[in-house]
């Protein structure tokens, strides 16, 4: 049964934008926090951002991005349509890998990711 898909993957140049998106069902992304990860060929499994549950406060959710992709990209997330996105900004060569949307089972971004979609490929050409 398939719960978590990305979508928004693909070709784009150097110094270019791509928006991730990732459909989730309703069970695994209410209450739950998501995140996006990604892996380069032969290198491991690398966690990029976070973002935690938020029930509407005023403050928004709670949102961590990793160093390599600071400033650059964006996580978000819509709970009304149960997606998360990923907005790729100024994108480099090494951001060349396949991306993973996962979700856990608590309302924050740290912690173990329990749920995992297929992934989608985004290829950075020079």
């Amino acid at each position: 049964q398939v719960q978590l898909v990305e979508s928004g993957g693909g070709l784009v140049q150097a110094g270019g934008s791509l928006r991730l998106s990732c459909q989730a069902s309703k069970r695994i992304a209410s209450g739950n926090a998501m995140g996006w990860f990604r892996q380069a060929p032969g290198k491991e499994r690398e966690f990029i951002a976070g973002i935690s549950w938020n029930d509407g406060s005023t403050y928004g959710a709670d949102t961590y991005v990793s160093d390599s992709v600071k400033g650059r990209f964006t996580i978000s997330r819509d709970n009304a349509k149960s997606a998360v996105y990923l907005q790729k900004n100024s994108q480099k060569r090494e951001d060349t890998a396949v991306y993973l949307c996962a979700a856990r089972g608590g309302s924050k971004w740290r912690g173990l990711y329990s749920y995992w979609g297929q992934g989608t490929k985004v290829t950075v050409t020079s």
